[in-house]
């Protein structure tokens, strides 16, 4: 792991900017603690400096009460170099939107299964060089999408204790099946209305996971609508899995 900048921003927040070998990430930590913070892995649609001010934002509401946070660039996205037939199927499930068709399974297989076998290897990458950073401790969650990464990261990867998804992005229905391995307390967000999102595969999804403690919170409106106040949900949710 390289920093390439850093910042300190006016809540206190250290930002500090990273590549890990040519994957770009960005880690927060809080202001003042004199213990270890737990560890927060944020997920996201990609588009690294699109998504920054939505990112920055979660993690300067983590920090308040704590935790560090950390972000990588998914594959194909941003500055990384584009993924061609990842990029073909995209434009697939667009022209299916669009059509007002349903989106067949072999597109969406062909849109996130290359994601999710190149993504999780670099997260848990991340999460070695993270761990080894003085001030960032375990435990550690996954907060985010795309909810297909975080499916299969929360299967092989044991160091991550609680997770809270974002059911805003297609899943392949072979990984409903794996769903059923997911066995970490889950809380799971699904935005009724979204028009991007197959609402019946996401409750397919939910129901498949294996956690004995899971919950759905489901709110109305689009894709970008979630309320204020889940934000204020997800730290009372990890406040109780990883302190």
């Amino acid at each position: 792991m390289r920093f390439t900048s850093e910042q300190r921003l006016d809540d206190g927040v250290l930002e500090r900017g990273f590549t890990l070998g040519e994957v770009p990430g960005i880690l927060w930590t809080p202001g003042s603690r004199s213990a270890p913070a737990p560890l927060i892995l944020m997920g996201h649609p990609g588009g690294l400096h699109k998504m920054y001010p939505r990112l920055a934002a979660r993690a300067r509401h983590a920090a308040a009460e704590g935790y560090a946070t950390a972000t990588i660039e998914l594959p194909g996205s941003g500055d990384r170099p584009p993924l061609p037939a990842v990029d073909e199927a995209r434009a697939d499930l667009r022209r299916a939107l669009q059509a007002g068709e349903p989106v067949a399974d072999e597109v969406v297989e062909r849109l996130i299964l290359p994601l999710v076998d190149q993504a999780v290897p670099e997260w848990r990458a991340t999460l070695d060089a993270l761990l080894d950073l003085p001030g960032i401790g375990g435990p550690v969650g996954f907060a985010g999408g795309v909810i297909a990464v975080a499916v299969r990261l929360a299967v092989v990867e044991p160091r991550i204790a609680a997770a809270l998804l974002f059911a805003g992005s297609y899943v392949p229905r072979a990984m409903v099946d794996q769903a059923r391995q997911v066995t970490i307390p889950l809380l799971v967000l699904l935005q009724w209305d979204d028009e991007g999102n197959d609402r019946q595969l996401a409750l397919d999804l939910f129901d498949a996971f294996g956690s004995k403690e899971k919950t759905l919170h489901a709110n109305m409106g689009g894709h970008t609508g979630v309320p204020q106040s889940e934000g204020d949900a997800g730290n009372w949710f990890f406040g109780r899995h990883l302190r």
